[in-house]
């Protein structure tokens, strides 16, 4: 099969290499995928990276990329065969794993697959993986949130749109967050209850909506920069579920947390439990099935152009996914 992987970590165009692999075998739990579109997402930038000062790679030889999409074409032991031929999405096929969707084959444990409807496209499916289930993850983790007040920080990003998607469809009052106002219009399209622009302006929407009370959860995408504010939108009780921040060892207002007997909730995608994977799984497919969920795509690159598709991630132009697309 063709693929792309990586031996050593460092700049993409030093790394990539590009040519022809052994095509893998699904073992016990496992169904291999032939894969129309692998989905770039970050955390596969920075695991080929130099990042948190860790230079050697996890395995000898990385096809990178977690998500992917295309059609079931084996199965291994202990998997149902009626898998074989369907269309199909995956996520951690490179979590604690050395072969990813940078390839024409990809296998993956039964419990990371979701069936792709037919009214959601490949290129669309691709994009579903790391993004959903860690939106999934931040949604319901504590609980069911009908009825209850959700913040979304950058609510137009991969893993935010989903959040807000998800937390709308499951009752919950949201609020969405942009950086600058120009967004406001595409976070309205989204469907978000209240549309603002980050800073003082997100507490007094939050309030008003609240009747002052504070928000019951906040998705926070950069905590490091968000703490002090988020503590201030929290209601008592309430939770700040955080996917990311840009400083390592950020600096937490812990009075104000505490007076609220706040949770601050981390979420690592690769370390989540894996039956709530298995949960999020049919919800995002329901979302991406109704039209609710999908994607800007930026570029799509042919796996030759692995690391331009990289770079591309890396420092962004276009707003959307970057995807590369296997060949026939």
């Amino acid at each position: 099969m063709r693929a792309a992987w990586y031996e050593n970590r460092g700049p993409a165009r030093k790394v990539f290499q590009v040519g022809e692999l052994p095509t893998p075998e699904p073992g016990p739990g496992e169904l291999r995928i032939r894969l129309a579109f692998s989905g770039i997402n970050p955390g596969d930038v920075k695991k080929r990276q130099v990042w948190l000062g860790s230079a050697a790679p996890a395995f000898p030889r990385t096809v990178p990329h977690s998500d992917g999409a295309g059609v079931v074409d084996a199965v291994g032991d202990g998997v149902p065969a009626a898998w074989i031929g369907r269309r199909a999405w995956c996520s951690y096929a490179q979590s604690y794993r050395p072969y990813g969707t940078a390839a024409q084959y990809t296998v993956v444990p039964e419990g990371c697959v979701g069936a792709l409807p037919e009214t959601v496209s490949a290129e669309q499916g691709a994009c579903l993986g790391i993004p959903g289930i860690t939106a999934h993850r931040a949604v319901f983790v504590d609980g069911p949130v009908t009825g209850r007040t959700v913040v979304v920080a950058g609510a137009l990003g991969s893993v935010g749109r989903a959040v807000a998607v998800l937390a709308r469809r499951a009752g919950a009052q949201v609020i969405g967050t942009v950086s600058r106002p120009g967004q406001l219009a595409a976070l309205r399209e989204l469907g978000v209850d209240r549309a603002v622009c980050a800073g003082d302006d997100v507490v007094d929407a939050v309030l008003a909506l609240t009747g002052g009370r504070g928000a019951d959860r906040v998705v926070e995408v950069a905590f490091d920069a968000n703490a002090a504010l988020d503590a201030r939108l929290l209601a008592p009780g309430g939770t700040i579920a955080a996917y990311a921040t840009h400083e390592p060892a950020p600096t937490l207002p812990f009075w104000p947390l505490a007076f609220k007997n706040a949770t601050v909730r981390l979420l690592g995608y690769d370390d989540f439990p894996r039956e709530a994977v298995r949960l999020a799984l049919p919800d995002i497919t329901a979302a991406a099935a109704a039209s609710a969920l999908s994607y800007p795509v930026a570029a799509v690159h042919p796996l030759d152009e692995i690391a331009a598709a990289h770079e591309a991630v890396e420092r962004p132009g276009t707003p959307g996914r970057v995807l590369l697309a296997l060949p026939d």
